[in-house]
């Protein structure tokens, strides 16, 4: 704690105020009756290619709704607010699904439609792309929405912190190390979130359609986890077989480059066995393990903003960490947007706190025993007797003193039993929560100090305090909330649950004025987007083989931030 302390001590207010958070919200298109929509993405909403802010996921009936980069959180709200109100206005008596688990699914896989892009060649890839994710993966899976976070710190913060640190590498590949050290401690950590923000522990017997999954039943046809928080995070969720192997280490940017250079270049048999096209026909852009680098299924990711055409695992290795991105954010039904401002406050801290607290190495081990932890929580995560295990690496990222360097793991963990009465054996997660809660307290004080002006000086120590009691009474997580109100209000139906929370959010979104401004602006984004798809489609000078092969053949081991610290 001493060390976080110093950490954040060197971060003054306006530094704090510099932290810039956008999302990308996911959400399926319904019909009325709680069906899919099938109908192509409104012409209204501007092309699905160009658009900035608002675009199609996997599925032509899958919205993606962008936002800017913002530094509070009302003005992020206040703007992924604005979108909801504008894509009502543009899809006559279509729904936006307001849960991750899907809706009532057609009966056949076929019948979920990709997205579409246009004639170019990188709407043709994009395309492609998804053709590959249906043949690998099911469409089914891919129809599950989501709610990504980016976070950043401002450039000022780097400096200090490397001071602080006493680090002799340049800024840039301090920042790089940082987030790193970040994601590490995310992916320690991260059950917690699960089990706060979970908000998926039932779904629809179309999406579970021929496949054993364990879950209980009702006569409804819902099927659910009696203390699961977020199915779409366990087994049912984004996961594959096919990647758990892959065991990517985060110890720094270049490990975790190398780890997906190999399954981006690599082919890998069963995907040979599917193809890469029939005729003219493209059944995936590639038969490695990974397509593109978007296909690594992941709760957080380093990221960089790209160039047009470029791959991202280059642009990193070229300009380092930008921020990175939280995948794991389920939608919550109670919300109209799907995520409000206390959620966004506790990410804020959490995050904070995954930056400024000690972040040893991961190692296989402790890369297998974070996938149990994640499962666990996903699937089981309220039940009265569950044990999350913590090894010796999770467990000296929790306050126990780091060994001397150079000490073996066997003599690593006998320092740690010396020197503390806390052992790395299993922990109950209110247990490890509550621990993990209070080291974010000076966090969230600082937080309400530096937005003191914007949200009265106590939105950051009110959220956490809200997650804190929580994790005393496990009935206040949105996981409970969501069966007791499909139990008791919807029949036992969670289409019929979901549904309703779609029409409430649709009335109360539409309920709001939309500034004549805001709509102007968004009118103009879309006419724009379609004009800046014409151009590129005109623009294409190379058949899409050989634009494929050029994608796919970038450099992606090039770049200062690929070389090792000296």
């Amino acid at each position: 704690m001493s060390t976080l302390k110093q950490r954040l001590d060197a971060l003054p207010p306006e530094v704090l105020r510099g932290i810039l958070r956008g999302i990308e919200k996911e959400g399926l298109r319904v019909r009325p009756d709680g069906t899919l929509a099938t109908t192509p993405h409104p012409e209204a909403l501007g092309a699905a290619l160009t658009h900035a802010n608002i675009t199609t996921d996997f599925s032509e009936s899958q919205l993606e709704l962008i936002t800017g980069a913002h530094d509070t959180a009302e003005a992020l709200l206040q703007e992924l607010t604005e979108l909801h109100q504008y894509v009502y206005r543009c899809i006559g008596d279509e729904l936006i699904w307001a849960a991750s688990m899907p809706c009532r699914l057609p009966e056949h896989d076929e019948q979920i439609p990709l997205g579409q892009y246009g004639r170019s060649n990188i709407g043709r890839l994009k395309t492609v792309y998804r053709q590959g994710l249906s043949h690998r993966y099911g469409r089914r899976m891919q129809t599950i929405s989501g709610i990504h976070y980016n976070f950043s710190l401002p450039a000022p913060a780097w400096p200090l912190l490397r001071e602080l640190a006493g680090s002799p590498v340049p800024v840039e590949r301090f920042q790089d190390a940082a987030y790193f050290a970040l994601i590490r401690n995310f992916r320690r950590h991260s059950w917690l979130l699960l089990l706060l923000l979970g908000a998926s522990p039932a779904v629809c017997g179309s999406f579970v359609r021929g496949h054993s999954h364990g879950l209980c039943a009702w006569d409804t046809g819902t099927f659910f986890a009696p203390y699961g928080t977020s199915l779409r995070m366990g087994r049912l969720g984004y996961q594959s077989d096919a990647q758990a192997a892959l065991a990517v280490s985060f110890n720094c940017l270049a490990d975790y480059a190398r780890t997906l250079h190999r399954a981006l270049t690599e082919s890998y048999p069963p995907y040979e066995a599917i193809g890469l096209r029939d005729g003219d026909r493209y059944k995936q852009l590639a038969t490695t393990l990974l397509q593109i680098e978007n296909e690594f299924y992941g709760t957080i990711r380093p990221k960089r903003r790209i160039l047009p055409g470029e791959r991202p695992l280059r642009a990193l290795g070229l300009r380092g960490v930008e921020y990175v991105e939280v995948r794991l954010v389920d939608i919550n039904p109670f919300e109209p947007v799907g995520i409000g401002l206390a959620q966004m406050r506790l990410l804020d801290i959490f995050l904070l706190h995954c930056l400024l607290s000690d972040s040893p190495p991961d190692s296989p081990q402790e890369i297998a025993a974070m996938a149990r932890n994640q499962r666990r929580i996903a699937e089981r995560g309220r039940e009265p007797r569950l044990r999350l295990h913590r090894t010796a690496e999770l467990f000296r990222a929790n306050g126990a003193p780091a060994a001397a360097a150079g000490a073996t793991p066997t003599a690593e963990l006998s320092a740690d039993l010396a020197l503390t009465d806390l052992t790395p054996a299993d922990m109950t997660p209110a247990e490890w929560g509550g621990r993990l809660l209070r080291e974010c307290e000076p966090i969230a004080a600082a937080l309400d100090r530096a937005y003191e002006a914007v949200s009265g000086g106590h939105a950051y120590r009110d959220a956490l305090a809200a997650a804190q009691r929580a994790l005393r009474e496990f009935d206040a997580l949105p996981s409970a909330r969501v069966l007791r109100e499909i139990e008791r209000e919807h029949g036992r139906s969670y289409p019929e649950f979901a549904l309703a929370r779609s029409a409430e959010h649709r009335r109360a979104l539409l309920a709001q004025p939309l500034a004549a401004e805001a709509l102007a602006r968004y009118e103009r984004q879309a006419e724009e987007s379609h004009r800046a798809q014409r151009e590129r489609e005109a623009a294409d000078d190379v058949s899409f083989e050989t634009f494929r092969q050029r994608y796919l053949n970038q450099e992606l081991m090039g770049g200062e931030h690929f070389a090792p610290l000296r």
